[in-house]
């Protein structure tokens, strides 16, 4: 039995910071995803929202606050949260829902009000929350993680200053092509460099903003598509949620020290490059068969660490197959045609629904300037805290 669903809808609330509330922002999303879907609220079966910890407690019943917004009418809800993969979960939870015959038709909504800064532990002591012993103990902020990270890759592959660069020029010239991003103007390597130091050797326009913003899906069985005149949809045929496998022998913020490999040999991959090989598998496609892969670029060197982790390159290759223009618009596999987290920001919940989107109009052909020619088969990848894993792959 084939495992795709359907999807009819895509749509966003533009990035930024807008200064009102998450549920404004993801009832846009909502209402524009159903008008692109052709489908009518009262028919929705499903709601499954992605929580935002940050917007009081609404945020923490998404799937209902979400489906109050849009007016009471007895769809079952459901709320997530995953961290950076609340949207990947809310995704795969609308897919169960739709393959085990709950419901022909779901909507899946994200949406933050992110506040002024980089982000922080929520209040309290919570000694068990390697997130929370990150910040407190080790005094690692998100931007000094990001730079820790930069610095052992340049130590041991060897990456440079003018590679991270290149990384933002790039997104920041898709981003100038879309009219969802929150910062629509393109940069230069030396406007990159002559940026202030947040934290050695990563600048101001190496980490990504945090962002207010919105995404959502309509999604559907196969069936359901076809009665509704949709013969030909993109499709979701993977979604993967794995989780790390012990022992982890390299250094990974949040946690603070490494497992022991006295006993357990470790696996024969990161976790991040496991998050992906369980889509491909489940796709039952490889790397070389991608038309492009949206990526959560916290940092500009840690877009350069997916490369290698979706298999784009061989371990320490990122930076060769950026030079290379592989992963620019017209190379072999562009990455982040949306402009990624450089020109979005982050909204939490929203971004791993806003990477689906970006597959979803890129498979359409329906990008604009940002099209990449002959799309027909994309992943999304992102790691949220915790061990949450979140790849999608979408086809045509």
């Amino acid at each position: 039995m084939s495992r795709d669903v359907a999807v009819l809808g895509a749509g966003m609330h533009a990035w930024g910071k807008w200064g009102r509330s998450f549920i404004e922002y993801g009832t846009a999303a909502a209402r524009a995803a159903l008008q692109d879907a052709g489908v009518d609220w009262r028919d929705v079966q499903s709601i499954v929202g992605a929580d935002t910890v940050r917007g009081g407690y609404p945020g923490y019943v998404a799937g209902a606050t979400f489906a109050k917004a849009l007016g009471w009418q007895g769809a079952r809800v459901t709320s997530v949260y995953a961290a950076c993969a609340s949207g990947a979960q809310a995704i795969n939870t609308a897919r169960t829902q739709i393959l085990s015959g709950l419901a022909d038709v779901v909507l899946v909504v994200g949406a933050d009000a992110a506040p002024k800064g980089f982000f922080r532990p929520a209040g309290g002591d919570r000694q068990d929350d390697p997130d929370w012993l990150r910040f407190r103990v080790l005094g690692a902020t998100n931007p000094a993680y990001f730079a820790l990270y930069a610095r052992r890759r340049m130590a041991v592959h060897g990456d440079t200053l003018e590679d991270f660069a290149q990384v933002k020029v790039k997104n920041a010239a898709s981003g100038a092509l879309n009219p969802y991003a929150r910062y629509r103007k393109t940069v230069t390597a030396e406007e990159v460099a002559a940026s202030a130091i947040v934290a050695d050797p990563l600048r101001l326009l190496d980490i990504c903003a945090t962002s207010d913003g919105a995404a959502a899906l309509v999604l559907s069985s196969m069936e359901f598509a076809r009665r509704h005149g949709k013969t030909d949809p993109v499709r979701i045929k993977a979604v993967s949620t794995v989780t790390p496998q012990y022992p982890q022998t390299v250094l990974d913020l949040p946690d603070i020290a490494t497992d022991s490999a006295a006993v357990v040999e470790p696996p024969g991959q990161s976790f991040r490059a496991s998050i992906a090989h369980a889509a491909y598998e489940e796709a039952g496609i490889g790397p070389e068969e991608l038309s492009l892969a949206e990526v959560y670029d916290l940092s500009t060197a840690l877009e350069l660490q997916w490369y290698e982790d979706l298999g784009l390159c061989g371990e320490g290759e990122g930076a060769k197959l950026l030079r290379e223009g592989a992963t620019s618009p017209g190379g072999r596999v562009p990455v982040n045609s949306s402009g990624g987290l450089a020109s979005f920001g982050e909204a939490v919940p929203a971004q791993a629904i806003a990477q689906v989107c970006e597959l979803t109009w890129q498979l359409r052909g329906t990008a604009g300037e940002r099209q990449v020619p002959g799309a027909r088969v994309g992943i999304t990848a992102n790691q949220g805290l915790f061990g949450h894993g979140s790849a999608v792959v979408a086809a045509r």
